[in-house]
């Protein structure tokens, strides 16, 4: 029997029904190795040697593989079709090799680009060997990220407060989303204004003109800035007559778009459908893997990780059959269309994404898919038809119309479709870039008109519009900004993309990224320090070098050996710094920024609160601001950005809400690092601070008053005494929301009113439907989110709950967590199953060490009880202090190792 190896356990799934009983189908269930998250892992001085580790939760599958293994004839390796697929197989071997489990037929590599039964039939009759140069590209992009991880985040980490790690291509992608920002806050808006005419044609038809020409002048889009020259034109309009000077029919042809590779798939995804890169990615993988459709499972796209634009000649003579079914002769073009691919670094040479079998049309196929899955299917199926049909034949029509003095002049525009072609399937989403201004004429078609003819001017309009700032990245045009500049590869652009939000470097407002102030200060730092690590054509040529190592033109270890020279020594020099010294620099290089005043203004640096004191860049332990230097006395500051930027943001001290009659101290609304908040009184010279109280969400900071803050400041507040134990009732607002409190139990509340307000008998009530239903201290049994149905092996029920601290997927005798950012709508059965597999991996949460420690040492010094029980205690009193010490000094010497541990970045977020 031979072995065959795959990453997912929906994939083995499929494949086994293909392969039959000769063949057994195993999971790895992704890279079962890589580099410990420790210093050390890539050796540069050991000719970049690398340090490889078995993920703790791969051991008892890895295990169950090469059990299989040492009984077979032969293993397969047949993980996906690129780069990670190659080194996934690289690392099995290995891990084979060094179990020494190898079969004596050896090892040997197949990939199909689609998991259906011809695809990988024919693929198990041409095996290979292992691509040597895939794996070495592999290694120079995994040591390369290693060492830009661990090289610069410590300097980070010391250097810059709040930032927690940088990565490769993460640094240049926030560095795209803060340069933006920057185009944003930097914009100066324009008025404009536009004259159009209304006419009627002889036959009462209808149609609009733009002004173009005014007082003999051509116009462009600034001539008419304000009302005053806008009201002249408009009269200037309104009293020609005008006669059509020239009317010019040009035909068009549109060509289709090609069909779909990773980065067009994700940023099509993401118009029309609103979905994330991860979204995309995740659903495209279920449908390349197999869905069940009648008992039987199959691939229903081919592999999705794919730069090349390709298509193979069975993939084209289908849809020009589907065609000519669906849309008759005339919708087929006479020869097949080919593409080439555009991109700069693009090296994956497979087909591009479309679907395996494209007779079977959205509509039957939605019936075996999820909501999600329908959708996606549909997208990929429609651009790859309409990838082959003709191309649209349009009309456009543009008319000039001259006043009798020839000074004033007018121009219509139309277009016509003539015939639809590929526009009967599918028309391409529209950027933030490509959207304009003006009047989208597409649609618009022009009644017949002569030279010659004198139309009715009906109606004059004139309209005023304002320029506006470049929009903001969305997922779709960063992705296609990055693919476009040749920067990081395609099937990493999901995972790059998350870990900017994971570190909170950016955040999304309305589907756009917004960098926050850690993420602007971090790019700051490095372009001032690292300059040109973040520069676009570097990093370009960079990626350009790694596809170069995949083609086998060059030695991946003189690519690092080139890289290393440069940046080893950089860091150090920047360590040597102090963070002062950081700061004071990176306020100097954000002057122009932070501090640009216009020309006639005030000093930009100029304290606003104390007029005494300067303003100058700080650090934080929650990132970067603006403050005084006559600290602690005047304690303005303002969020980090210029001051037009942070407009309204800024602390510009407190306000007075009134006295508090008790104490005669005023009552002010301030704002902090954690939000709005209230103080009775000042600090006084001894440094202890004044009664302060966070304003809750659900109270509006504008319409506080004095009664408001005092009910505030005065919490937890005495509801009265409980008429049957006699102790009190107290309502206040802690960590999880407002509640009340009595003899030890708690009883949750709705709102802060009610905390203000609530009288005795209701608070009664309230604790005692609280304990009917077992207050806060008992809990409901979890309840199903969602059922995803049996399990492909034991035949349980997999289902989705609603557990205390989240939801979590299960089988009845398994419960693994859903990782972040996932929702239980968006999993499916498969990746349940596969999330339960990798739980049930880990085998049971270990116990204490110290409590093994003393079983162990009460059963080897246990003769009887007595004598037991005296040998447990002078062990437990002599190991005591041992085992301090030894915490102790681990504290001091282990910290920055397993700070790194937790903050280094791995390849995916680089």
């Amino acid at each position: 029997m031979d072995v065959v190896i795959v990453e997912s356990p929906a994939k083995a799934k499929t494949i086994n029904k293909y392969l039959g009983s000769n063949y057994k189908v195993l999971a790895s269930y992704g890279h079962v190795r890589d580099l410990p998250a420790k210093d050390g892992s890539v050796k540069p001085a050991e000719d970049f040697s690398m340090v490889w580790e078995v993920s703790g939760d791969k051991q008892k599958q890895l295990k169950a593989i090469a059990d299989e293994v040492k009984g077979a004839e032969r293993v397969i390796l047949a993980t996906d079709p690129d780069r990670e697929g190659e080194a996934i197989s690289w690392h099995l071997l290995e891990v084979l090799k060094a179990k020494r489990a190898l079969p004596k037929g050896g090892v040997q590599r197949v990939t199909f680009n689609e998991i259906t039964k011809s695809a990988v039939t024919q693929a198990m009759a041409n095996p290979r060997d292992l691509d040597r140069e895939l794996i070495d590209a592999y290694l120079a992009r995994r040591a390369l990220d290693y060492l830009v991880g661990f090289t610069l985040s410590p300097v980070l980490w010391r250097k810059l407060p709040g930032a927690r790690s940088a990565g490769r291509v993460q640094s240049v992608a926030l560095r795209l989303i803060c340069d933006r920002e920057i185009e944003i806050e930097r914009f100066v808006a324009r008025e404009y204004w536009t004259i159009d005419g209304l006419f009627n044609t002889a036959s009462s038809e209808a149609f609009s003109a733009r002004l173009v020409l005014l007082d003999g002048q051509k116009l462009d889009k600034f001539s008419i800035n304000n009302a005053e020259s806008a009201e002249h034109a408009r009269r200037t309009v309104e009293g020609s007559r005008f006669r059509i000077e020239s009317v010019e029919q040009k035909p068009v042809s549109r060509n289709p778009y090609p069909p779909f590779i990773t980065s067009t798939l994700q940023q099509e995804a993401a118009r029309k459908l609103g979905f994330s890169a991860t979204q995309t990615m995740r659903v495209a993988q279920q449908l390349y893997e197999g869905i069940s459709m009648g008992g039987e499972t199959t691939g229903l796209i081919t592999y999705m990780r794919t730069d090349g634009v390709t298509l193979s000649g069975e993939a084209i003579a289908g849809a020009r059959a589907v065609i000519a079914e669906d849309f008759g002769a005339a919708y087929v073009p006479s020869s097949p269309r080919t593409y080439q691919t555009k991109a700069k670094n693009a090296q994956e040479a497979h087909e591009a994404i479309r679907p395996t079998n494209l007779s079977l049309r959205p509509d039957k196929a939605a019936r075996y898919l999820s909501a999600e899955q329908a959708k996606l299917y549909e997208l990929i199926w429609k651009r790859t038809i309409a990838c082959q049909m003709a191309s649209a034949r349009l009309e456009r029509t543009t008319a000039e119309l001259l006043s009798e003095d020839r000074k004033t002049g007018l121009r219509a525009t139309g277009q016509v479709v003539q015939f639809p072609g590929f526009l009967a399937v599918y028309e391409e989403g529209r950027d933030d870039s490509q959207s304009t201004s003006g009047d989208d004429d597409d649609n618009r078609r022009l009644p017949k008109l002569t030279v010659g003819e004198t139309p009715a001017l009906k109606d004059v309009k004139s309209e005023q519009h304002f320029t506006t700032p470049p929009p903001r990245y969305s997922e779709a045009s960063l992705v296609k900004k990055l693919e476009e500049l040749g920067i990081g590869r395609p099937s990493t652009y999901a995972s790059i993309l998350q870990v900017l939000r994971d570190r909170a470097y950016v955040k999304m407002e309305r589907n756009r990224f917004m960098p926050e102030d850690k993420g602007r200060l971090l790019t700051a730092f490095l372009e001032k320090f690292f300059e040109r690590y973040v520069e676009y054509d570097f990093t370009a040529d960079l990626e350009g070098q790694l596809d170069q190592i995949s083609s086998g033109q060059i030695d991946w270890k003189d690519v690092l050996r080139a890289f290393w020279a440069d940046f080893e020594p950089k860091t150090k020099e920047i360590l040597e710094l102090k963070p002062s010294d950081v700061i004071k620099t990176l306020d100097e290089f954000l002057e122009p920024y932070l501090f640009g005043a216009r020309e006639g203004e005030r000093d930009a640096r100029a304290c606003p609160a104390c007029a005494e004191g300067r303003l100058s860049l700080k650090a934080g332990k929650f990132g970067a601001f603006v403050g005084c230097s006559n600290y602690p006395e005047c304690r303005y500051t303002r969020p980090f950005g210029s001051e037009e930027a942070t407009a309204g943001q800024a602390d510009e001290g407190p306000k007075v809400l009134g006295t508090d009659p008790a104490t005669g101290l005023d009552v002010s609304l301030r704002s902090g690092r954690f939000g709005p908040y209230v103080q009775l009184g000042e600090e006084g010279a001894d440094k202890v601070k004044p009664p302060r109280a966070s304003i809750p969400k659900d109270v509006p900071v504008d319409t506080l008053n004095l009664a408001q803050a005092l009910a505030l400041l005065a919490l937890p507040r005495t509801v009265g005494t409980h008429p049957e134990t006699g102790k009190p009732i107290l309502a206040s607002i802690g960590r999880f929301g407002p509640y009340l409190l009595h003899d030890g139990k708690y009883a949750r509340l709705r709102s802060t009113e009610e905390v203000l307000t609530m009288g005795m008998n209701q608070a009664v009530v309230t604790l005692a439907d609280a304990a009917n239903r077992g207050g806060r201290g008992e809990r409901k049994a979890a309840a199903a989110l969602k059922e995803l149905g049996a399990h492909p092996e034991s035949g349980a029920a997999v289902k989705v709950m609603d557990g205390r601290y989240g939801p979590y997927v299960t089988d009845g005798s398994v419960n693994a967590t859903l990782p972040k950012g996932m929702s239980p709508d968006d999993l499916s059965l498969e990746k349940a199953v596969e999330l339960i597999a990798a739980k049930a991996a880990k085998g049971p949460a270990k116990k204490p060490a110290r409590k093994t420690a003393a079983k162990k040492t009460a059963a080897k010094g246990a003769k009887d009880q007595a004598e037991g029980a005296a040998t447990e205690k002078k062990a437990a009193a002599k190991k005591a202090p041992a085992k301090k010490a030894a915490v102790k000094a681990t504290g001091a010497k282990k910290a920055p190792a397993k700070k790194a541990a937790k903050k280094a970045p791995s390849e995916t977020e680089a």
